[in-house]
């Protein structure tokens, strides 16, 4: 049921550096309620109407920091991403998204936080991809299940970023 909360669909905007789109960007709550460290956080299963957008395509911004990579959030051990406070995932997408109706399947992955696990560090030297299917006593997903949003993008729906 809290899974149509994860996702600020009002926040979804493209982003361009002075003329240029580059992407887009959009608003998400932490599925733990107790929030999480920024480290434990792996990346989102996104899927945009039915292009998958891969892992490496994405960044995320919590905090007032600049949008940083899943892989160098992975060191941010000492800071914590609160259950209410709102982040933002960037996505790599040149031109960004057409003005018009859009489907987003969503789906946070997140690394368990509960304490020592017998093959922990398979999954910190080498994390998973987030997928639809990724279920596994070690990986903390509220969401067990993809979220599909549908959203309407607005013409004007574009704020410019500085490099």
């Amino acid at each position: 049921m809290f899974d149509r909360y994860l996702l600020n669909k009002k926040s979804i905007r493209n982003i361009s550096i002075g003329s240029s789109v580059i992407g887009f960007k959009f608003a998400v709550r932490n599925s733990n309620y107790r929030g999480v460290f920024v480290s434990l956080h792996n990346g989102y299963y996104l899927v945009l109407d039915g292009e998958l957008i891969p892992r490496e395509k994405q960044s995320f911004q919590v905090n007032g920091k600049p949008p940083r990579s899943f892989d160098e959030i992975c060191n941010a051990g000492f800071e914590h991403w609160d259950f209410g406070d709102e982040a933002w995932v960037y996505v790599d997408r040149p031109g960004g998204l057409s003005e018009g109706r859009h489907q987003l399947i969503f789906k946070q992955s997140v690394f368990a936080a509960y304490g020592y696990f017998p093959g922990h560090e398979e999954y910190v030297d080498s994390p998973p991809d987030p997928g639809p299917d990724t279920r596994h006593f070690l990986i903390m997903d509220k969401t067990y299940s993809p979220v599909s949003y549908e959203f309407f993008l607005p013409a004007d729906a574009v704020v410019e970023v500085s490099v």
